[in-house]
């Protein structure tokens, strides 16, 4: 009777730690035609995605999350090979047979696997239509004619779920590919200084493409309210802001 308490005493912890690792996450959900789809707000540039039955992990990182107590990924998307992006322990852990691993070439060299996408392409992944889009600095740079970010390097990437298109930046300014982005619902801009953009940039490139919901992520300690108030009297998009410092 005794054993029986302590192994029922045991599960529940267990599965109280389990819901409370995954609660401390900020969840979103977005409608499409297809059914629901899940956005858990990870940090940074690392989110997860549940559409359909999938799981699509974007940038995950080990520093962020515990992805031990996380569910395996049907897909990861990776925009670059810098560190807070490319995290082989966080792939490694989230892989499993089923796992579709989409990179940029640097990030395929690095991992020894993967489906390479260049600036432009576009795929179906995992059933999902998938955009690559040109990620790169214009401005900010390491050093003269050196950028954090060069032109053909690095992606960001379009996901269509159902009849919503939704775009995740990776590292960039506001590019003329990205001003030129047509009918897209949901956008996540990086607004961290000084490798990506000012939230002038981001209001920028806001008001050329029209998102009709704009999540600031990756800002590290730039205040994402600079951007709701330039963007104040912009009618047509929402900006709603978590915790993705």
């Amino acid at each position: 009777m005794k054993k029986s308490f302590f192994y029922a005493l045991m599960l529940t912890s267990f599965f109280t730690f389990a819901a409370d690792a995954q609660e401390k996450f900020e969840t979103d959900i977005i409608r499409t035609s297809a059914g629901d789809l899940e956005i858990t707000f990870i940090g940074h540039g690392t989110l997860m995605f549940t559409f359909g039955g999938k799981i699509i992990h974007i940038d995950p990182w080990t520093r962020l999350a515990d992805y031990s107590g996380l569910p395996k990924a049907d897909i990861i998307l990776i925009t670059h090979e810098h560190r807070d992006h490319l995290d082989p322990e966080a792939v490694k852990l989230l892989s499993a047979d089923k796992t579709i691993l989409v990179t940029t070439e640097t990030c395929a060299e690095k991992l020894g696997r993967g489906i390479v996408m260049k600036n432009g392409d576009v795929r179906t992944v995992g059933g999902l239509k998938t955009e690559s889009v040109p990620a790169y600095n214009i401005v900010h740079m390491r050093s003269e004619g050196n950028p954090y970010h060069p032109k053909g390097v690095g992606n960001g990437y379009i996901l269509t779920f159902g009849d919503k298109r939704v775009y995740i930046a990776g590292d960039t300014e506001n590019t003329p590919e990205m001003k030129a982005l047509k009918n897209i619902d949901c956008a996540f801009l990086p607004m961290n200084l000084p490798y990506t953009m000012t939230p002038e940039m981001v209001a920028d490139a806001a008001k050329a493409f029209g998102p009709k919901l704009l999540y600031p992520y990756h800002y590290g300690e730039t205040n994402p309210s600079d951007l709701s108030d330039l963007l104040k009297n912009i009618t047509g998009t929402e900006i709603r802001i978590r915790k993705m410092s």
